[in-house]
């Protein structure tokens, strides 16, 4: 839906917060995407930049923002460049995986960036030995240890070895210094805090096997050579070796919570590092630490990193402020359940100490709230009334006491606890007892609110029960749960700081909170070091291109951005019937007075849309108002719809549709994804959504926005550039995006990932028909992509009459360990698309000729400017700034391009890698007015990011790559009961499914595929 964008900003319409996409990506982006723990703020082009508010360094500069400074002149390393300059210029080896690097590109006013990096040095005698740990149970029974208490066992297994220079990931490797005695090690348990191994603690059997050893100074050695052949096959094995060493200090530290593989966070950060997000929740500002090779080093990459963690403390406040009622409904209890599954929490009711007189924890895990359905198979099932009942409204049966009054509960039957009772004297019969009874009687303990929903531990079917007043959440937890719309935009105020307090923050917390200082005892054991201060590369600022309109009117874009006014678009749509749709759900606050009122914007509105070239009718469009109740939301839409759809002489051609926004935010998204389904979908009609509030405050620019998707929709072209300024991708050649969308936290178990792929079919590179395709969840290889570039390939073929010479693909959403797979697995899909469609003559010799790129966006790479007059007005380096040297190894063909302003926060420039080129290298054609491979490919793209059809801006990543996400974005809408269902009224805290039965299947392709009306069209943006 359309939003209130800033003067010369990004045409925002469709609504929405987009899903989650798991995993983390980019340099290190794994192959799923559904976003949970680190809460990555949502992508959008409008040049918000990542964060996080902390004290500053550097001197003011225009604007009054500031820049990031050590106090001393920078300059490259020059022994760097100097291997960076000899490799480029020597022969690459004839069979090599992926493109040597044609050159590094020249073009563009150079200028001096800090990056996120320190160099890292070894001493050249160092040796890492690797070896895989098993550990399981030494008795029949035990369990396999996992998580905290898996690392208990490698901690004790480390002091037992009693060698210097040990280090550990924690779950199946540990790197060592000198070797290790191979072989089967027995390991006696026992808990951090407690006095020792006793009778009651597992031994566990470890089982120790070396996998290889690495010298650091070889892969140096490697990284320094000029010859472009050199190889070193335990690159990715050293670098993961060093890894695990230089994250080895924070895991150690109390203090750290280390959230998966290599980001951590200081629990007792200062309160400018921490945020209460509400809700039980608080985002708290760490690191995230890695490894890099580059050419002539190896780097450390440290940026800064903002996510959610449960609040500590007792588990009736967080209930308290995660529900905010005195009386929450059901429907609150079971998101609750499902908001505090597997927290870890320490029960006090029963009190433990050590030698040293120091409590001792009592971890358990909270499985969710106590329901009807608990114990259902016991022979004396506990009796509860509701789900989410109060201390007095669970009773378990207390299997029998003895003359002494003391309890003595059986398994499962509901709370153990104490020292166990006298046997002597008679028994009494066992009885149900409630929970605020059996704390009050056993414990002296009452509880404060019986109303307060019970805590269930154990499993369903044999269940314990404590209230939540005796259980305190452990710091340090990850929310796994996605935030709200309110949370959202919490931490989204949190992470976004200005560039120099990022810097600042790697700069000295970040090397503190890593142990990245002379006296950190596991660099010293290793012979390892680093840099003190972070490294300089050299950027280019390339120049953006003039933008186009019609009526030969041509507009320079000043900090990449530019302004509509008195403009009409270069090629006009027209659009000779649509209606409009009023959904203000029932109960909600509207911004228009009256149906006059409506009116009077509709019709300015429209005035709008002839000024921009759209043809319409002479009279407003006719439609509906429909007021629907939250119950019947969907069926008042399809409805609707129906209507509209039901006599073919007036079947309108698009629909706007303008939604109250003053109901809940739940009510608006589902109003919105239940009119994406029934236009895209089922009827053929294109829509366009606007929320009331905005679309009532008669916002010319705003307007203008909205009718950029009206343009691009209906088949127009919005803005173009010279044709020069296109190089190779001005005629004969076809643009691809392509992306996958995976299911997020809280989506449904049987959700799926989605694949979508978008091409260009005009000499513009303005409309851009896609596909959509569902596939295996969390699969990131696109299944069935010959099929759907075939369907692209015969859509270009209708418009142009041949088939392109040349095809470029722009991948999103590939790690780097996934680069051989989509030449293994994507790219033989392309040429077989091709294979059945062109000519036998062009296919044998070779065409058509394709080049592959991979696209990161959520990599970890920052550029900081080290010299102030370069800053933009935000303090980030300006738009068209590209850097290819320094951070990138000369033997891969890849480069660094931050192509917006950053409105506010830190840039994120997007990473760019060609995976496989058959069009560049050597072609006279694609070379244009340039002289290298590298400044055509570098230009074609940043010069295609001023050319996204929602904005009024050059955007953070190649347009392709946006429409592909944009795309998978509209089929999670579709598909809103998979990927973002609503919590059901079970016992078990599942989901309700949308009347697409989301619950019980596997959804099909067809649910997903836009109607032939409007297949191939941008129905997507």
């Amino acid at each position: 839906m359309s939003g209130n964008p800033a003067r010369g900003g990004r045409g925002r319409g469709d609504p929405a917060p987009r899903g989650g996409r798991g995993g983390s990506r980019g340099g290190s982006r794994g192959g799923s995407r559904g976003r949970g723990g680190e809460q990555n703020i949502p992508f959008h082009p409008r040049g918000r930049g990542d964060g996080p508010p902390r004290g500053g360094s550097g001197r003011g500069s225009r604007g009054g923002t500031e820049s990031f400074s050590y106090g001393t002149l920078v300059a490259v390393d020059a022994t760097v460049a100097k291997v960076e300059d000899d490799t480029v210029k020597s022969n690459p080896p004839k069979h090599i995986d992926f493109p040597h690097r044609p050159s590094f590109g020249s073009r563009g006013k150079e200028v001096l960036l800090y990056a996120n990096y320190f160099n890292l040095f070894s001493s050249k005698d160092v040796k890492l030995n690797r070896y895989a740990i098993e550990v399981k149970g030494k008795s029949a029974g035990t369990p396999t240890p996992t998580g905290k208490k898996l690392k208990r066992v490698v901690q004790l297994l480390i002091q037992q070895l009693q060698e210097p220079g040990v280090a550990s990931d924690y779950k199946a490797i540990i790197i060592s210094k000198s070797e290790l005695e191979a072989g089967v090690h027995d390991v006696a348990y026992f808990a951090e805090d407690s006095d020792g191994h006793s009778d009651r603690d597992p031994t566990y059997l470890v089982r120790i096997q070396r996998t290889g050893s690495f010298k650091a100074a070889e892969l140096v050695d490697y990284l320094s050579s000029s010859h472009a052949g050199a190889t070193f096959e335990s690159k990715e094995d050293l670098i993961q070796a060093l890894n695990i060493v230089l994250g080895h200090h924070a895991k150690t530290n109390s203090t750290v919570a280390s959230v998966g593989a290599n980001r951590h966070f200081d629990l007792n950060a200062p309160a400018n590092d921490r945020l209460n997000l509400g809700a039980g929740l608080e985002a708290i500002r760490g690191f995230l630490v890695s490894v890099r090779a580059a050419t002539g080093r190896i780097l450390l990459n440290v940026q800064v990193k903002n996510l959610a963690f449960y609040e500590s403390g007792p588990v009736n406040k967080i209930i308290r402020a995660y529900t905010g009622k005195d009386n929450p409904s059901t429907g609150d209890l079971f998101r609750l359940a499902n908001f505090l599954k597997k927290v870890s929490v320490n029960v006090t009711h029963i009190q433990r100490r050590n030698k040293d007189g120091r409590n001792m924890l009592r971890v358990k895990s909270v499985q969710g709230l106590a329901s009807p359905t608990d114990g259902r198979s016991l022979a004396n099932p506990p009796k509860i009334a509701r789900f989410g009942a109060g201390a007095k409204e669970v009773q378990f049966f207390l299997e029998a006491t003895t003359a002494s009054g003391a309890p003595e509960p059986a398994q499962g039957s509901g709370k153990k606890g104490g020292k166990k009772p006298s046997k002597a004297g008679p028994s009494t019969a066992g009885r149900y007892v409630t929970v605020f009874e059996f704390f009050q009687q056993t414990y002296n303990i009452t509880i404060q609110d019986p109303n307060a929903p019970v805590l269930t531990f154990g499993t369903r079917d044999k269940p314990t029960y404590l209230p939540a007043q005796v259980c305190e959440v452990i710091p340090g937890q990850a929310a796994s749960s996605r935030l709200s719309p309110a949370q959202t935009q919490k931490m989204i105020g949190f992470a976004v700081r200005q560039p120099h307090l990022n810097a600042q923050s790697v700069a000295m917390d970040g090397r503190r909170l890593l142990g990245c200082d002379p006296t950190c005892q596991t660099l010293n054991e290793f012979g390892l070091s680093t840099g003190t201060e972070m490294i300089v590369v050299q950027g280019r600022i390339l120049n953006g291109p003039s933008i186009k309109y019609g009526g030969k009117t041509v507009i320079n874009p000043r900090f990449g951005s530019w302004n509509m006014a008195d403009v009409q678009f270069v090629n006009k749509s027209k659009m000779p019937s649509w209606a409009y749709l009023h959904i203000a759900p029932a109960g909600a606050r509207l911004s228009f007075l009256g149906l006059d009122h409506f009116q009077a914007r509709l019709n300015d509105f429209t005035v709008m849309l002839r000024k921009l070239g759209i043809e319409t009718n002479s009279r407003n469009p006719g439609g509906m108002r429909i007021t629907p109740s939250q119950d019947m939301m969907e069926a008042e839409i399809d409805s609707a719809f129906q209507r509209f759809a039901a006599d073919p002489t007036k079947r309108p051609q698009l629909v706007f549709v303008v939604i109250c926004d003053g109901a809940e935010t739940p009510l608006t998204n589902a109003a919105y994804n239940r009119v994406k389904v029934n236009c895209d979908v089922k009827h053929g009609m294109h829509s366009v959504c606007v929320l009331e509030s905005k679309f009532a405050k008669s916002n010319l620019q705003y307007w203008a926005n909205v009718g950029l998707k009206f343009n691009l929709k209906l088949g127009g072209v919005n803005h173009s550039l010279e044709a020069a300024k296109l190089g190779i991708a001005k005629s004969k050649t076809m643009i691809v995006g392509i992306d996958v969308t995976h299911p997020s936290p809280g989506s449904q178990s049987n959700a799926p990932s989605v694949a979508g792929v978008v091409a260009s079919v005009d000499q513009w590179l303005a409309q851009w028909p896609a596909d959509l395709r569902v596939q295996k969840a969390r699969q990131e290889m696109v299944d069935g992509l010959d099929t759907m570039l075939k369907a692209r390939l015969a859509v270009w073929k209708a418009k142009n009459g041949v088939y392109p010479e040349n095809i470029i693909v722009y991948r999103d959403g590939v790690s780097e360990g996934q680069y051989h797979t989509v030449l293994e697995t994507e790219l033989p899909s392309l040429r077989r698309a091709c294979n059945q469609l062109y000519p036998a003559t062009t296919t044998k010799a070779g065409g058509p000729k394709i080049t592959v790129v991979i696209v990161s966006k959520r990599h970890n790479t920052r550029f900081y400017v080290a010299n102030q007059p370069d800053a933009d007005r935000s303090g980030n380096p300006s738009n068209g700034t590209i850097v290819d040297r320094s951070v990138t190894e000369v033997r891969h063909w890849d480069f660094f391009l931050q192509s917006h302003s950053a409105i506010q926060g830190t840039a994120r420039p997007t990473h760019y890698s060609v995976v496989h080129d058959e069009i560049f290298r050597g072609n006279r054609d694609a070379l244009g007015q340039f002289q290298t491979a590298a400044d055509a490919l570098q230009d074609l793209t940043h010069n295609m990011c001023y050319l996204y059809g929602r904005a009024t801006k050059a955007v953070r990543v190649t347009p392709p790559v946006y429409y592909a996400d944009l795309v998978c974005e509209r089929a999670r809408k579709y598909l809103s009961g998979y990927f973002d269902p609503s919590p059901a009224a079970t016992p078990a805290g599942s989901v309700v499914a949308s009347s697409n039965g989301a619950a019980s299947r596997v959804p099909e392709n067809n649910e997903i595929q836009p109607h032939q009306n409007i297949r191939n069209s941008m129905f997507y943006i």
